[in-house]
C-alpha cells in the first residue's frame, strides 16, 4: 500500500496550538487553555473520522505532556480544561508504569467492587488492559457521554489509589495514593458539573 496517497487526518483545532500565549500572564494563559479545551472537544465530536478520535487520545504522545501542561496545568479542577488535564495525566501515569498500575488495580478492586465495575477494566486486569482503559476513557471524551467518561476515569483512579495504598512500601507511595484519591474526587465533581451543564 502506498502510504504517500494518504494524508494523516487533521487534528481538530490543530492551529489553535499556535494561539498559546508567549507571556506569563496567568489570566491570558487560563483563557487560552479554556478556549482550546472547548474547541478540541467540539472539533473532535463534530468529526466523523475515527482517526481524529485516536489523535485526540494520543495528543500527549504527539505534542508532549509539557505542551498540555502549559495549556491546562493551572486550570481549576471544576473546568473542562482542568478535567482534560487530569485525564491526560491519568493516562500518562498508566503508560509510564502499566504493570505497576495493573497490580494496584488488582489489589484495589477487592476493596472497591462498585468502582471496579464503573471503571470497566477487562478481566484479568493486566498491563495491556489498564493501558487500553486509559485510552478508552479519552476516546469517551469525544465519542460518548462526557459525564460518564469522567465518572469512569474517577472510578479507575479510586480503585488504583486504594491498591496503591495497600501495596505502599514508603511514605511517598502513600502520598501518591492520597493525590490519586483527590484526582478521583475532582473528576467525580467535574462529572456532576457536566450533568448540570456547568462544566465550562
Amino acid at each position: 500500500m502506498d502510504a504517500s496517497r494518504f494524508r494523516r487526518p487533521a487534528m481538530p483545532g490543530r492551529a489553535i496550538f499556535d494561539a498559546l500565549p508567549t507571556d506569563d500572564d496567568p489570566a491570558t494563559r487560563a483563557e487560552t487553555g479554556a478556549r482550546i479545551a472547548r474547541l478540541l472537544v467540539a472539533g473532535a465530536r463534530s468529526s466523523t473520522d475515527k482517526h481524529v478520535v485516536e489523535r485526540v487520545v494520543a495528543m500527549a504522545d504527539e505534542h508532549g505532556l509539557d505542551l498540555l501542561a502549559d495549556l491546562w496545568r493551572e486550570a481549576a479542577a471544576d473546568t473542562l480544561a482542568g478535567a482534560l488535564w487530569r485525564l491526560y495525566l491519568l493516562r500518562a501515569g498508566v503508560r509510564a508504569a502499566p504493570s505497576q498500575v495493573a497490580a494496584e488495580f488488582e489489589s484495589g478492586r477487592h476493596h472497591a467492587p462498585v468502582a471496579e465495575i464503573v471503571a470497566g477494566v477487562v478481566e484479568p486486569p493486566g498491563p495491556g488492559e489498564v493501558s487500553e482503559l486509559a485510552d478508552a476513557v479519552l476516546r469517551g471524551v469525544v465519542t460518548g457521554d462526557l459525564a460518564v467518561t469522567l465518572d469512569r476515569a474517577a472510578a479507575f483512579a479510586r480503585v488504583v489509589s486504594i491498591g496503591r495504598a495497600h501495596l505502599a512500601d514508603s511514605d511517598e507511595a502513600v502520598r501518591h495514593a492520597a493525590r490519586l484519591v483527590r484526582t478521583a474526587e475532582q473528576l467525580e465533581h467535574a462529572a456532576t458539573l457536566e450533568r448540570a451543564g456547568a462544566l465550562a
